[in-house]
C-alpha cells in the first residue's frame, strides 16, 4: 500500500487493482511487512466495525506506516469524548442547511470555469477545473484570498503529494504544513486585531473558539485549521477526477447522466461507492481477537474505504459502476464518529460539477491515460480531456 510517501505515480486505477488484489488474497485480513507490519482490513463489514469502535482502534495516527506522528490534525486525529466536542463545534459550517444556502453560487461558480474552458477543446481536468472548483468554494467558506489559490494548491501538494522518490524524508511534506499553519497564525493575528462581527467565514469564528467554556489553544486551533485545508483542497477534486475518468472511459454511462440530469445524485452515490478514494488507520489501544486476527496493543492498521466499497460480499458486481443499482448505503464518506463532516457539501459539489459540465461539454473522450497517486486520499495526477469544439 501506498501512504503518505510511497513508490512514484503508477497508471491510473491501479491502486484499486492492488487493492482488488489484497481482497482476493486474504479476508477479513492481510498482513503486510511495509513500516514493520501493519494489518489491511479487506471486509466492508469488518472496516465499518473496527471504525465504530473508538475504545479499541484509535485515531490517533493518520497512517499505518507512522505509529507515532510528529502532528495532531484536529479533530480527525482525535478520539472521542475530546473528538465529540470538536465535532460540535465544527458542525454548524457543514450543515445540510449552510450547505444548500451555497447551491445558486455553486452552479455560477461552475459555469463560468466550464465556459471558460469550453471553446478551448481540451483542458487538463484535474489542474483546470477539479482543484479549483471545491478549493474556491472552500477559500469562501473559510474566509481565505481567492487569489492566493495558486500558493494554496503548491502547499497542499507538498503534504498530501509526496513520493519515495520526491519527499525521501518527509522533509516537503513537514515544510508544507509549517507553511500552511504558518499563513493561519499570521491570517488569525490580523483576524483578532480587527475582528468583524458580522463575518461567518471559519477563521473569524476560531479566533473565539471555546470548549467546555475555555479558549481553544492556539496550537489547536492551526492544527484544525490544517486539516480543514487540506480535505477543502484535496478531496473532492480527487473524487471528482475519477468520476470523470469513469464517464469519459464509459459513454453509455455518460450518456445516461447527459439524457436523465436527474439521475445525477444518484450517479454521485455509486461513483463514490465504486471509487472511494480514503483510505485511513487506526492504532490499537489494547489486545484483543479481533474477527480472528491477534491484534497486540500498538498495532498498526488500515481500514481502506476501497475495499470496503468495491467489496463483492457487500455489494452485487462491485467492481462495476451500475447507474442502475439500487441506492446503497457506502462508506466512501467513513463510518463511526469520524464520519466525514463535510459529506454534504462534498456531495452538492460533485451534483452541481456533473450537472453543468455535462450540460455544457456532453461529449468529450481521454487524451490519454493519466497517472494516479498514493496516500492517504488517493488522486489523479493529472486528466487530459479532449473535446469538439
Amino acid at each position: 500500500m501506498d501512504y503518505v510517501t510511497g513508490p512514484p505515480p503508477a497508471p491510473a486505477l491501479s491502486l484499486f487493482q492492488r487493492m482488488d488484489d489484497h481482497q482476493a488474497a486474504g479476508r477479513p485480513a492481510v498482513r503486510t511487512g511495509e513500516a514493520g507490519g501493519y494489518w489491511i482490513f479487506t471486509d466492508h463489514d469488518v472496516i465499518l466495525e473496527g471504525l465504530q469502535q473508538p475504545d479499541l482502534w484509535s485515531s490517533s495516527v493518520i497512517v499505518p506506516t507512522e505509529s507515532d506522528p510528529p502532528y495532531r490534525w484536529i479533530p480527525i486525529m482525535l478520539d472521542p469524548p475530546e473528538h465529540t466536542k470538536w465535532r460540535h463545534l465544527l458542525g454548524s459550517y457543514f450543515s445540510p442547511g449552510r450547505t444548500k444556502a451555497m447551491k445558486a453560487g455553486q452552479h455560477r461558480l461552475a459555469v463560468e470555469l466550464i465556459e471558460g474552458l469550453r471553446d478551448q477543446g481540451e483542458c487538463d481536468f484535474v489542474r483546470d477545473f477539479a482543484q479549483v472548483f471545491p478549493s474556491t468554494i472552500f477559500l469562501e467558506i473559510m474566509g481565505m484570498p481567492r487569489e492566493q489559490l495558486g500558493e494554496f494548491l503548491r502547499w497542499e501538494h507538498m503534504i498530501l503529494h509526496q513520493n519515495n522518490d520526491s519527499d525521501p524524508d518527509g522533509s516537503v511534506r513537514l515544510a508544507g504544513m509549517q507553511a500552511v499553519q504558518t499563513y493561519f497564525a499570521g491570517l488569525v493575528a490580523q483576524r483578532r486585531a480587527n475582528p468583524d462581527p458580522h463575518a461567518q467565514d471559519v477563521v473569524s469564528a476560531a479566533i473565539s473558539w471555546e470548549i467546555d467554556g475555555e479558549p481553544v489553544s492556539d496550537a489547536d486551533v492551526l492544527n484544525c485549521l490544517l486539516l480543514l485545508f487540506m480535505a477543502g483542497l484535496d478531496t473532492v477534486a480527487g473524487q471528482s477526477s475519477y468520476a470523470l475518468l469513469h464517464l469519459a472511459t464509459h459513454p453509455a454511462d455518460r450518456a445516461r447522466i447527459v439524457a436523465e440530469p436527474a439521475l445525477i445524485p444518484h450517479a454521485v452515490e455509486e461513483l463514490l461507492r465504486a471509487y472511494p478514494i480514503v483510505q485511513t488507520a487506526r492504532k490499537a489501544t489494547r489486545d484483543a481477537q479481533f474477527h480472528g486476527c491477534p491484534i497486540r496493543k500498538g498495532d498498526m492498521a488500515a481500514f481502506p474505504l476501497s475495499a470496503a466499497g468495491r467489496d463483492e460480499q457487500a455489494y452485487p458486481d462491485a467492481r462495476r459502476v451500475d447507474l442502475d443499482r439500487p441506492t446503497t448505503r457506502h462508506l466512501s464518506f467513513g463510518g463511526g464518529p469520524h464520519r466525514c463532516l463535510g459529506s454534504h457539501l462534498a456531495r452538492q459539489e460533485l451534483a452541481v460539477l456533473l450537472q453543468e459540465w455535462h450540460r455544457l461539454i456532453p461529449d468529450y473522450e481521454l487524451a490519454e491515460l493519466p497517472l494516479e497517486h498514493g496516500g492517504g486520499v488517493w488522486g489523479l495526477e493529472s486528466l487530459p480531456l479532449r473535446w469538439a469544439v
